[in-house]
């Protein structure tokens, strides 16, 4: 009958998972916070020291080091053993390499290593320091796991390679990220915390001045640095370095300083060249995902990408197009590629056992108590091996001293134990110091090694008086460590790689792009673009227009808007959301290029569309005055909308099956006109209408006489203007402002325009004056005219044709150029 056991299910997952959880973190995962490495990498650095794979011997097959690391120490997956190997050698990944490998050991682009049949490795010389003195009884060691022989529980690491080299793993339930440093700078830091323990982190950090990543790069800021050193984690943000060149006609190309903004009137063509990337990023990843930005466009000016890094470092040129700025692209390069990344320090390693988040002076003093351990124990090793040689030494020394004497015992001695016995007997030896004497060579009994074994005698009674010394105080241990750290500095300290940046630098992109007056155009499906007020020449009334754009099936312009790369869009959604876009950031493109989707701009949600859009050049004052396709109107302050979140906010509340159509910039004393698509309009003054919150639905603007009517503008009123209105089939007249009387809110209002089915309904009415110039667009072309060329006439008039249409063309909107002034608003 077997014996059944009766157990909790719910202890027994416990008790087993925790088990599992503390083997992860100790044997696996964490590095040690006194030599700072894994139990795998300590393995392979003492099975390679084994097996005399030092700096200066010979290389030896790494399937041979893998092979004694699993036979004796690592009873785990090869591949596991040999990708720990192959970063141990990457100069990429560690700041100083432990392991000197020859052939194919993977690269900056991700290549992964030979296989390891192919693949040769040797200790460097700094992993020697991690092993020196181990035969020294400095640190415990313990069965291996099979008990066939032991292995270290740590190294006696003579360099603090926690620090310098770095480590990242995951636990469970935690994880480590410790960045690499410079070795001097952790070597000051280390004296000086010897010198003075009770020194303060700030004096500390003057020593530490941050990471120092194998690839370079910059740090910028340094709040990720000191929250790093004083709590144990922190947020480090890492940019790869770029140098400019430039290159001018019949000249080599030559480095030029960031942020020299070429003599007005000249454009160069220059490059962007990639020297060095932020730490763990793959090259030709960054590479790849710069070239897809390129082809979808998110990324402009490039015209070339080219890999040119070889032996002697990294160095990816990008070209530019003749006359683009490279900060901007720069910055969309830092914005949407790992050319900047973030470092998420956290200095986590197992301390006396127990895994622990340290700050940099805790990490620092925990290998300080280290190597006085180490200090110690070597120290009182040595002793007792000096001891033990002194005292076969005084045994030699009398036996020289009474050198015929011994001889004439030895010689009459039957066998050696016999001799011995007699030595024991006469002299005050030992049976060691006897056996010492016995097994003496004959060449020591000359004079001059007769003296010699005096004289070591004495230096080794010296040796002693020294040893006994150390073990007797505490400082000579501190100037033994001290002076061990500056010989390690010396051997193999360097200069930073890495550059610390105190404040970043932010490109301000509006100082770096021109002013400009751009035509922004919105299509019905949804493609925006800018292009250049002066690539449309002004035509004569009636002309037959240019062509605006490509279209795909379907599609038309919808509308025009005329601004300043400087200004504000505030784009206005039928589902009454605002989103806000500086002109700038709209793509250019040629007149005849159809644009991008602005659902690539903006995170429009389902079923959502632009319908109105407003540039402003100041959203800080004033009111926004908004129209509703059900004639409802509201007045809320700009002040409201100065914080525009990148998903959008609530413009206005609508109820359902509403629209918000249309929205003017006030000052909160003008006049409002209001026109509908059955020719009515309505002018009153926007003190009827109250200042409401973002998310009101608003007051009646205008009622309706007709159940399909419905509002397509709404104006603010301007003194001595015209009120320009254009119907579907390119009839417009102008018609002066003053022959709309002004009335209250809410009314039905007075004639506009004489409709019919040669007219077809109104498209829009805008305010203008007798200077301005107007751009009309229908579906399949734009015209340019000035308003001097329309003569006024009534408000019930038909008026006359603006523009030639087809058949089955029709005007779709219509724009307004405000001649002499900065602010240009449709």
């Amino acid at each position: 009958m077997p014996n059944v056991l009766k157990v909790n299910i719910e202890e027994e997952m416990k008790t087993s998972y925790l088990d599992y959880a503390m083997s992860v973190i100790i044997g696996r995962a964490l590095p040690d916070v006194r030599d700072g490495l894994k139990p795998v990498q300590r393995r392979i650095l003492y099975a390679m020291f084994r097996e005399g794979l030092l700096a200066g011997k010979k290389y030896s097959k790494c399937a041979g080091v893998v092979g004694e690391v699993l036979k004796k120490y690592h009873p785990h997956g090869d591949q596991a053993v040999y990708d720990a190997l192959v970063r141990l050698a990457q100069d990429f990944n560690m700041r100083y390499p432990l392991i000197d490998g020859q052939g194919n050991f993977g690269s900056i682009d991700g290549d992964p290593p030979a296989a390891y049949r192919y693949t040769e490795a040797r200790l460097t010389k700094i992993a020697e320091e991690l092993l020196q003195d181990i035969d020294k009884e400095t640190v415990p060691f313990a069965p291996n796991f099979d008990a066939t022989t032991q292995e270290p529980l740590v190294l006696p690491a003579r360099i603090p390679n926690l620090l310098i080299n770095g480590s990242s793993g995951i636990a469970v339930g935690m994880a480590t990220n410790i960045p690499p440093h410079n070795l001097n700078e952790i070597v000051d830091a280390l004296i000086k915390l010897l010198e003075n323990p009770q020194i303060s982190m700030e004096e500390l950090l003057e020593f530490v001045k941050g990471p120092d990543f194998p690839t370079g790069g910059t740090i910028y800021g340094i709040e990720g640095i000191r929250d790093l050193y004083l709590t144990g984690r922190g947020l480090i943000r890492i940019r790869a370095k770029v140098k400019i060149e430039r290159e001018t006609k019949g000249k080599k190309s030559k480095e030029v300083p960031l942020f020299e903004i070429e003599p007005e009137g000249k454009a160069f063509k220059e490059k962007i060249i990639i020297t060095e990337i932020p730490y763990q990023v793959n090259k030709a990843k960054l590479i790849e995902k710069i070239a897809e930005l390129v082809r979808e466009k998110k990324i402009e000016g490039i015209t070339e990408i080219r890999d040119e890094s070889n032996r002697e470092g990294i160095r990816v040129v990008l070209e530019l197009k003749k006359g683009e700025m490279p900060e901007v692209v720069l910055n969309n390069l830092y914005k949407h590629t790992q050319m900047e990344t973030t470092f998420g320090g956290i200095l986590l390693a197992i301390v006396d056992g127990q895994p622990r988040i340290l700050n940099l002076k805790e990490a620092l003093w925990e290998f300080l108590k280290h190597r006085k351990d180490v200090v110690i124990k070597r120290t009182a090793f040595d002793l007792k091996k000096a001891e033990h040689q002194a005292h076969i030494l005084l045994g030699l020394k009398i036996a020289v001293e009474n050198l015929d004497e011994v001889i004439s015992i030895i010689r009459k001695s039957q066998n050696p134990e016999e001799a011995k016995m007699k030595l024991m007997n006469r002299f005050p030896l030992t049976e060691i110091q006897a056996q010492a004497i016995l097994d003496m060579r004959l060449q020591r009994l000359t004079g001059l090694e007769r003296e010699k074994i005096i004289q070591d005698y004495e230096t080794i009674l010296k040796e002693i008086e020294r040893l006994k010394a150390i073990l007797e105080s505490e400082e000579l241990v501190r100037n033994i460590i001290k002076d061990e750290l500056i010989e390690i500095k010396q051997k193999y300290g360097d200069e930073r790689k890495t550059e610390i940046v105190t404040e970043t630098k932010e490109i301000n992109i509006e100082d770096l792009i021109t002013q400009e007056d751009m035509v922004i155009t919105l299509t019905h499906l949804g493609y925006i673009k800018r292009t250049s007020l002066s690539d449309y020449r002004s035509q004569k009334r009636g002309g037959k227009g240019l062509t605006p754009m490509e279209t795909v099936t379907d599609d038309y312009l919808e509308s025009v808007l005329i601004g300043s790369t400087h200004d504000h869009i505030m784009f206005f959604s039928n589902f009454g959301r605002v989103y806000c876009l500086k002109v700038y950031q709209i793509p250019e493109a040629g007149r005849v290029s159809k644009g991008k989707a602005i659902v690539n701009l903006l995170p429009l949600q389902e079923g959502e569309k632009i319908t109105t859009a407003l540039v402003c050049k100041d959203i800080e004052e004033g009111y926004l005055m908004m129209f509703t396709k059900k004639g409802f109107v509201k007045k809320t302050s700009l002040e409201e909308f100065k914080n525009i979140r990148q998903k959008g906010v609530i413009a206005i509340d609508l109820e359902e099956g509403d629209e918000l159509i249309s929205v003017r910039k006030t000052t909160g004393n003008n006049q409002l006109i209001i026109a509908t698509k059955m020719g009515m309009a309505v002018r009153f003054s926007e003190i009827d209408v109250r200042p409401m919150g973002r998310t009101a639905r608003g007051v009646i603007g205008i009622r309706f006489s007709e159940p399909e009517d419905e509002v397509v503008s709404a104006d603010v009123v301007s003194e001595g203007s015209f009120v320009l209105t254009i119907t579907e089939k390119g009839i417009g007249k102008k018609t002066p402002i003053e022959e709309y009387r002004l009335q209250h809110r809410g009314g039905t209002g007075v004639k506009n325009i004489k409709l019919s089915l040669k007219t077809g309904n109104v498209v829009s009415s805008l305010q203008v004056k007798e200077d301005d110039e107007i751009i009309i667009c229908s579906s399949s072309k734009m015209i340019r005219l000035k308003v001097s060329q329309i003569r006024p006439q009534g408000r019930a008039t038909t008026g006359v044709r603006l523009i030639d249409l087809s058949a089955d063309d029709t005007v779709v909107s219509m724009g307004r150029i405000l001649e002499g002034e900065d602010d240009v608003n449709l």
